[in-house]
């Protein structure tokens, strides 16, 4: 496919020029959101980089998805996001769009050690890493690893974070993980706002359809949920990969150092 699409204003209005094939690279592109975001890029013509560290996920993801590729990687690891920006510089030169979606609560982590699980304050200890490492240090990464391969000016930066940020998430340590992230895009953004590219956070609510809720939410909780919301229902991961998809179009470019949020008005006013 070539990739090639006009561009129009919020109003419909074409901008005069026709969009190139982009490059996006997509961290926890396997399933869920990421796996939306990678199909409503390919709809538009993009090709797109699946990153992730289960590489038979990736695979079958990727074999779904025209223009798209497998990358898997430990983005927990300095060694895993070099490998990515290796394989994005020597496939692709260029990123036009970075998508930090990897992330978690670390139900695909080793259980802890018995002495761990005796100790309150080491179980405590383990469970704020887990998720710094998943949820802020894979984005801050591969950020970093990628950053002077970002399109120039024309790049994307974006997170995925949480409505958990602004108001917990039962145990401290996924939402504090996920806030996280908000400071370092917004230094982020300074940092890369005189090379034309813009870095914004979405935050989403109660999702449908991913690997994060499977599971583990009664249905007298995912109702008091949905009820929260002024629309009356969940989100879906095309919600978010919608809003992902238009953040990084040329309508969004004076858009940068913005959190937004996709949960039908569950959390609002920040």
């Amino acid at each position: 496919m070539t990739g090639n699409y006009p561009v129009t204003d919020p109003l419909g209005t074409p901008y005069g020029r026709v969009m190139a094939e982009r490059t996006v690279v997509i961290s926890g592109g396997g399933t869920g959101i990421g796996l939306a975001a990678a199909r409503s890029f390919a709809r538009t013509g993009d090709r797109t980089v699946l990153v992730g560290r289960r590489a038979e996920v990736l695979r079958r993801a990727a074999a779904g998805i025209d223009g798209a590729v497998a990358c898997p990687a430990d983005l927990t690891e300095p060694s895993g996001a070099r490998a990515v920006a290796d394989f994005v510089a020597r496939e692709f030169g260029t990123v036009d769009v970075l998508i930090n979606n990897a992330g978690g609560n670390g139900l695909l982590e080793p259980p802890p050690e018995e002495q761990v699980r005796a100790d309150p304050l080491a179980r405590t200890a383990h469970d704020w890493t887990v998720n710094f490492r998943l949820n802020t240090l894979t984005a801050v990464l591969l950020t970093e690893a990628l950053h002077e391969r970002l399109a120039s000016p024309g790049g994307r930066v974006l997170f995925l974070s949480s409505i958990a940020a602004y108001r917990g998430s039962g145990s401290g340590s996924y939402g504090a993980s996920k806030a996280a992230l908000h400071p370092y895009a917004h230094d982020l953004a300074r940092r890369l706002g005189p090379r034309g590219i813009t870095v914004n956070v979405v935050a989403p609510g109660l999702i449908d359809d991913t690997e994060f809720f499977a599971g583990r939410m009664t249905e007298e909780r995912r109702r008091a949920r949905v009820a929260e919301t002024l629309n009356g229902r969940a989100g879906t991961p095309g919600d978010v990969a919608e809003t992902l998809h238009w953040l990084s179009s040329p309508a969004a470019d004076h858009i940068t150092s913005q959190v937004l949020q996709v949960n039908g008005g569950a959390e609002r006013g920040h």
